[in-house]
């Protein structure tokens, strides 16, 4: 493996972080030890800046440039989500009705049937109705995470510091 950049960021398979390397978790490091890696990245992560830095928290995230109002170090997103009626497409209900009557308990289709004409048996049967249809949806939270493999991200603690360009 080359010389790696100081905070530099790879993926790693293995369950453990390798020397001079550690996970990014979010974890709060001493800048004592790591005042290399501090002048990198600062307190962008987290930490106090006076005793402590904090590494980037790469659990349960997909890493993002900055940019398009993104900065550095911003965390966002949200792993379940719940809907609002405003965030649905447009679409209607229909309410359905036949004209074939049904003598059983339960209806076939559950539909309704056709009343009975008794005043005339000549004219069609003619009701009011209100039909009215009930809310569809339970507003339970659903997962908003895309597929994924789990690897471990890891920071490099020392190495080459980079120069600007």
């Amino acid at each position: 493996m080359s010389t790696p950049y100081v905070g530099e960021i790879r993926m790693f398979a293995g369950n453990f972080a390798p020397v001079g390397w550690a996970f990014c978790a979010g974890q709060l490091v001493p800048i004592s030890e790591n005042d290399v890696l501090f002048q990198l990245i600062g307190t962008t992560y987290g930490g106090d800046g006076q005793e402590t830095f904090a590494l980037p928290n790469l659990q349960s995230r997909v890493p993002m440039h900055q940019g398009s109002g993104f900065v550095l170090g911003q965390a966002a997103g949200s792993e379940n989500v719940t809907l609002t009626s405003q965030q649905m497409p447009v679409h209607g209900h229909t309410a359905t009705a036949t004209t074939g009557g049904n003598t059983a308990g339960q209806p076939g289709g559950n539909y309704l049937a056709q009343g009975a004409d008794i005043y005339e048996t000549n004219t069609a049967g003619n009701a009011a109705m209100s039909p009215s249809l009930t809310t569809a949806g339970g507003s339970q939270p659903h997962s908003n995470i895309q597929p994924f493999l789990c690897v471990n991200f890891i920071i490099s603690l020392y190495g080459i510091f980079p120069s600007q360009s």
